[in-house]
């Protein structure tokens, strides 16, 4: 095993709050819904679009980030090795099997994670941002009057921003499980914290120069 610096301090950052934003999102979220009290309706109603807008922010800086650094190519979803992953997570886990798969800086997510992280970014996020703007501004003031986009009932969207959040708990619950799934039960957590983790070295650096005992040529 060797120590390396796998997760960047903008990555760190950015996963954190994002973390925090979406926990923040749900509270106040299931509250508007009617399924808790916190905060109250009016402040959960407040705090919930100051977060939103927090969120947007965000995932702007991030994306660019993503983009320029090219870490975007971490999430392509790839078949390789995902069945293999999946009976891991499912059976192999437990019988204490070898991972199916080797993590390194270039390549930090198995197959199944980048499939199920790529599912986040392009369908389940966008699907939030976009219902919740639409819920959002779907009545916006306009000088001496409030006009409303051309929709008819908002029971559409308020569906699909009801299922893509208990896809983002159900997300949140698998992950922290998941977390506990490394080298240690908080290695991973650790690693996400100091940006250092240790990884499996190649074993061809382990081995000594190969010493060539043939006699040399001659002319």
């Amino acid at each position: 095993m060797k120590q390396e610096y796998v997760y960047r301090a903008f990555e760190r950052f950015w996963h954190w709050m994002q973390a925090a934003l979406i926990v923040f999102l749900g509270v106040t979220g299931f509250e508007i819904h009617g399924s808790i009290r916190f905060f109250g309706f009016e402040q959960a109603v407040t705090y919930h679009n100051v977060a939103a807008v927090s969120f947007l922010v965000l995932i702007v800086f991030a994306v660019f980030w993503h983009l320029t650094t090219g870490e975007w190519r971490q999430y392509v979803p790839t078949w390789k090795n995902l069945k293999a992953q999946a009976q891991y997570y499912v059976f192999g886990i437990f019988r204490n099997a070898p991972h199916p798969t080797r993590k390194t800086v270039l390549s930090k997510l198995n197959p199944l994670q980048k499939l199920v992280y790529a599912g986040l970014k392009v369908l389940v996020i966008p699907i939030m941002v976009v219902s919740g703007l639409l819920y959002m501004f779907y009545r916006y003031p306009q000088r001496n009057q409030v006009l409303s986009l051309n929709i008819g009932s908002l029971e559409v969207i308020a569906v699909l921003h009801t299922i893509g959040a208990f896809l983002l708990v159900t997300f949140f619950i698998a992950h922290i499980y998941l977390v506990t799934t490394g080298r240690t039960v908080t290695s991973n957590l650790r690693a996400m914290i100091t940006g250092y983790e240790e990884l499996e070295g190649d074993p061809d650096d382990n081995k000594a120069p190969r010493v060539s005992h043939e006699p040399a040529l001659s002319k």
